[in-house]
Formats: structure tokens, C-alpha cells, sequence
């Protein structure tokens, strides 16, 4: 079965902004369908000669994600309501996989930082356990 994609779907896989699923089925097609992959070349290289539509454009810079210092603040709950339920929104629906990979590394490094500071504070009580008086 030859399975059809529309070039805005081609755009897309080609900027990584499917959803995973998507993406794997855009490859599976890739590799049994020669005809589907002259179309990607095609694109690809009308995007090297210049032209471009303002769909590709607003995609390709991510115009509609959030900066990681917005993403920071949205892991911290400090945005606006519209903000966040924006954010949640480009996160869940949009499933964008830049923002999410960026939330998910703003996670870990918040998770690292609170177990740096818990391992400064046992160590600072520990070095000034002997100078502390007792009543």
C-alpha cells in the first residue's frame, strides 16, 4: 500500500516537527518508495535555492516556541495563566519535540542543582558539627 504525504507533511518531517509516530511512518515510506523519496529531494532543494513560504518560514524558526528561559519559568509555575496554558498547549498538542526536549533538560538540571545543594548543606553541617554548642 503507496501512502500519500502532503509537502507541508514533508516540511515537516524534514524539520522534525512530527509527532514521533509520524515521523517513523514518513521513514517507513521512505525506504520502499523511491517516488517519495525524489519529492523530499525536491524540497530539500527548493529550500536551498531560497524560496520559501511563510508557512516554512514561521516552522523552520520556530516562531511559535517559547524561549528555554520561558520554558525555565514555566517548569518553576511563574508565567502568566495565558502564558502557561499556552505553553501547555505547544507541549501537548503541538507535541512539539524541541520545547519538550528542552522542558525535559530544564528538569534534570533542576533536579541536579537540588541534589547539589542538599549535598553543600550536609556537608557544611557536617565541617561545623564540632564548633556548635550545646545548652
Amino acid at each position: 500500500m503507496t501512502h500519500s504525504y502532503s509537502t507541508r507533511q514533508l516540511e515537516a518531517y524534514l524539520d522534525e516537527a512530527l509527532s514521533v509516530p509520524e515521523m517513523a511512518d514518513i521513514e517507513a515510506g521512505l525506504r520502499k518508495n523511491h517516488e517519495l523519496v525524489d519529492q523530499l529531494a525536491q524540497i530539500n532543494s527548493r529550500r536551498d535555492t531560497g524560496i520559501h513560504s511563510l508557512g516554512e518560514v514561521w516552522r523552520r524558526n520556530r516562531l511559535t516556541c517559547p524561549s528555554r528561559e520561558e520554558l525555565g519559568n514555566y517548569l518553576l509555575k511563574v508565567l502568566p495563566d495565558e502564558r502557561a496554558d499556552y505553553i501547555t498547549f505547544h507541549l501537548s498538542e503541538v507535541q512539539c519535540r524541541q520545547c519538550s526536549a528542552n522542558l525535559t533538560d530544564l528538569q534534570n538540571l533542576h533536579g541536579e542543582v537540588d541534589e547539589h545543594v542538599e549535598s553543600r548543606r550536609r556537608k557544611y553541617f557536617q565541617s561545623s558539627a564540632g564548633y556548635l554548642k550545646r545548652d
